[in-house]
């Protein structure tokens, strides 16, 4: 993963459109997603998941619009998770970290909270830093030993 839109809320469900999602540009901009990339959605209130690809929304409006088939699977006010995935080498991983931007949304599709996830290379270990350490709380064990 290298970028999420946390819990953000349909504001319409467009079935006569051909497939995608419109997404705010304000929001794609904050975590990195670009127009036409695929990522994968989760709807939170009932489970369904499935992927397309982006479209831009007006910056600033919160526009969240599933489109097409999408729009069978939620309604408005539904709350989804949105994602998007890279592809990096393991061994690249290891050498030189990975980080995930990530956006957790207000009511109104409105950035509440932007951190970074990040996993730092340490040897045979990975230090990962999360929501709980961007936000100030300790994690217990935060290193993770990998196989190199």
């Amino acid at each position: 993963m290298h970028a999420k839109l946390h819990r953000v809320r349909v504001t319409e469900a467009n079935l006569h459109y051909v497939g995608s999602i419109t997404i705010d540009q304000e929001l794609l901009k904050k975590v990195g997603i670009v127009p036409l990339e695929e990522v994968k959605i989760v709807n939170i209130d009932n489970g369904n998941r499935w992927y397309t690809y982006v479209l831009p929304g007006e910056a600033g409006s919160g526009e969240i619009c599933p489109n097409g088939g999408g729009a069978l699977l939620c309604k408005p006010g539904d709350i989804l998770i949105i994602w998007a995935n890279e592809e990096r080498e393991r061994s690249e991983v290891m050498r030189t970290g990975h980080q995930a931007r990530v956006l957790i949304a207000n009511e109104n599709n409105q950035a509440k909270e932007v951190f970074y996830q990040t996993l730092i290379p340490n040897g045979e270990t990975w230090e990962y830093n999360g929501y709980e350490t961007a936000n100030g709380k300790q994690l217990i064990d935060s290193s993770i030993t990998v196989e190199v």
